[in-house]
């Protein structure tokens, strides 16, 4: 494809990928070279070709590394979406105090299943929740047609860090599933990302994106929104802080989660962001709405 694109006088980095995270085709490489694909950049503006690196040889010793297809990949993806959507990010916190002993309670359970009751399948429960109560972030838009698309399906994608790069496994269906199911098939993609046994299918269709960083820790990040999704979630390491108890009158420990809400701020409002988060901050901070509401 490399070859071809060069025979064309095609800069690949102006190329929107139609394939599975953003992968671009020969298909991709000719309709650019005929004019029939837009580059990664807001519609009706001009793709603006990367200036040239200085040299760094002048300065000391450097080394090159090729990128891997799956850098590649993330490159192209996040340039598009960085230059398609406008994106604000919303802060808010949980107090988990109550999820995690739960999730300590049941977890046994779960690993006679074979599997993990992690947070992470927690926050996909508690996302498909949140998406029903609020369809306009399990849309896109169609800015051709001046149309919102909303889907009547719930599928999630996970962020898995891998020694190659970033995957996004999806989980389909999340709605329709229990908590220990959705642990099970997490654990499940996962693997099969690290091991880079994952198939284009496993990794297309998702509405909605959680990327969960509280393993490795930070108290917050703006993830960028996976267009043509509208918004991305992200969680960061819960820590122990003191919360007021005015029934006590005094302060006590709570395990407090912070997390993130980066969303397309041409579909979604401040206030609507603001609502979401903290329905996701109640339903984390009460186990009986998780099934109540789930």
């Amino acid at each position: 494809m490399r070859r071809l694109a060069r025979d064309l006088g095609v800069d690949l980095m102006q190329v929107a990928g139609s394939g599975p995270a953003y992968r671009i085709s020969e298909g991709d490489v000719r309709r650019f070279a005929e004019g029939g694909a837009a580059p990664a950049a807001p519609a009706g503006a001009p793709a603006a070709p990367a200036p040239a690196l200085p040299d760094f040889g002048k300065f000391g010793p450097t080394r090159r590394e090729a990128m891997s297809g799956i850098r590649r990949a993330t490159v192209r993806s996040m340039a598009q979406a960085w230059s398609l959507v406008p994106m604000v990010t919303q802060f808010d916190k949980a107090d988990v105090t109550e999820m995690e002993a739960l999730r300590k309670k049941y977890g046994p359970r779960a690993e006679k299943r074979g599997g993990k009751l992690t947070m992470t399948a927690i926050l996909l429960k508690v996302a498909a929740a949140a998406l029903k109560a609020f369809p306009k972030f399990n849309a896109s838009i169609d800015t051709a047609a001046n149309e919102v698309v909303f889907k009547d399906y719930i599928h999630i994608g996970v962020a898995v860090d891998t020694p190659t790069g970033l995957l996004v496994p999806v989980i389909r269906d999340v709605d329709k599933k229990g908590v220990i199911q959705l642990g099970l098939e997490l654990g499940e993609v996962a693997a099969k990302a690290r091991d880079r046994k994952l198939t284009p299918e496993e990794m297309q269709g998702a509405s909605f994106t959680i990327s969960n960083l509280g393993g490795i820790g930070g108290t917050g990040f703006t993830p960028i929104v996976n267009w043509p999704e509208v918004a991305i979630m992200g969680v960061s390491r819960s820590s122990t802080e003191p919360v007021w108890n005015a029934e006590k009158g005094e302060f006590e420990p709570r395990n407090i989660m912070p997390f993130s809400l980066t969303y397309d701020h041409r579909l979604i409002d401040g206030a609507d962001a603001a609502r979401f988060c903290r329905f996701v901050a109640e339903m984390l901070e009460d186990p009986f709405l998780l099934g109540f509401e789930g």
